[in-house]
């Protein structure tokens, strides 16, 4: 992961938890204004090979399925958004759209194999398979998977159920994955997919960051700059500001270049590259 967040951690999406709040707000506006044009946005595999490209993207803006109450709707923007910036700040703008923008690609997939399951073994016409399926895929599932990585992170964190009573996130984390475990049991082949696509995400991190695992939120901020100091102190930089000494290690979004006013090989960060005075040879 390390060598590929030096390569494409400059790509990263920061705010990707706003963004995905700001596709649902487009969503429930869908709804209040029309919502059958919704049909039109789902994630439909059927439609996608015969032509309708832009599904494969706008199936985010369709909101979860718990969508009356305008209160609870508000609610749970503000819960998701939170959990996300959290994690973002924990693991890194990087690892957190790796873990986010598989979950959507996971579901995209897992889209096409459901299509693929009904009609080889079902023998459902793949337009059906591919309409009725559209019906279970959306990003409920992918908010699960932000909740039960934050519970899995943030294991001891209390949080108030119902604004009144003090429960850990691992409690409610634990009931979910039961409620999440029973609808799998008892759901159609269409929910199934749509839950083990979605969530797969969150299947790969718990796997792979056990050691991340009942860590306090102050706990993984210590690791993680413990490392960051080490990387600083022992390890070799291609790039290193003549003013701040900061190095590509110290931020992805960080960029350097040399002066070409000054004699000499200076490079400078993009704070110090126009403020920083030039160095002269005599």
């Amino acid at each position: 992961m390390s060598n590929f967040e030096k390569k494409f951690g400059k790509y990263a999406i920061k705010n990707l938890s706003l963004m995905l709040i700001m596709c649902y707000a487009v969503g429930y506006l869908i709804t209040l204004v029309n919502s059958d044009f919704l049909w039109y946005l789902t994630l439909n595999p059927y439609a996608i090979l015969h032509g309708q490209i832009w599904r494969l993207f706008t199936w985010i803006v369709v909101p979860p399925p718990e969508s009356s109450n305008l209160f609870f709707i508000l609610i749970m923007l503000y819960f998701y958004y939170s959990l996300g910036t959290t994690l973002e700040r924990t693991w890194g703008t990087y690892r957190y759209n790796v873990y986010l923008l598989s979950g959507m690609l996971f579901t995209v997939v897992g889209s096409f194999l459901m299509m693929g399951f009904c009609t080889i073994f079902y023998r459902v016409p793949m337009s059906y398979a591919g309409e009725v399926g559209s019906l279970f895929f959306s990003t409920y599932y992918i908010n699960m998977s932000i909740f039960l990585a934050f519970a899995a992170t943030f294991p001891e964190v209390q949080v108030l159920l119902m604004f009144l009573i003090p429960v850990k996130v691992k409690v409610l984390g634990i009931i979910y994955g039961v409620i999440l475990l029973v609808g799998f049991l008892q759901g159609n082949v269409y929910s199934r997919f749509a839950m083990a696509a979605s969530l797969f995400n969150f299947i790969v991190f718990w796997i792979s960051s056990k050691n991340h695992v009942h860590m306090s939120p102050k706990q993984v901020k210590r690791r993680q700059e413990f490392k960051r100091d080490v990387r600083r102190n022992t390890g070799v930089t291609k790039h290193k500001c003549a003013i701040c000494g900061r190095t590509e290690q110290d931020g992805d979004d960080l960029e350097f270049r040399f002066c070409s006013k000054c004699e000499g090989n200076y490079e400078y960060c993009q704070e110090h590259l126009f403020t920083h005075q030039h160095i002269k040879s005599r």
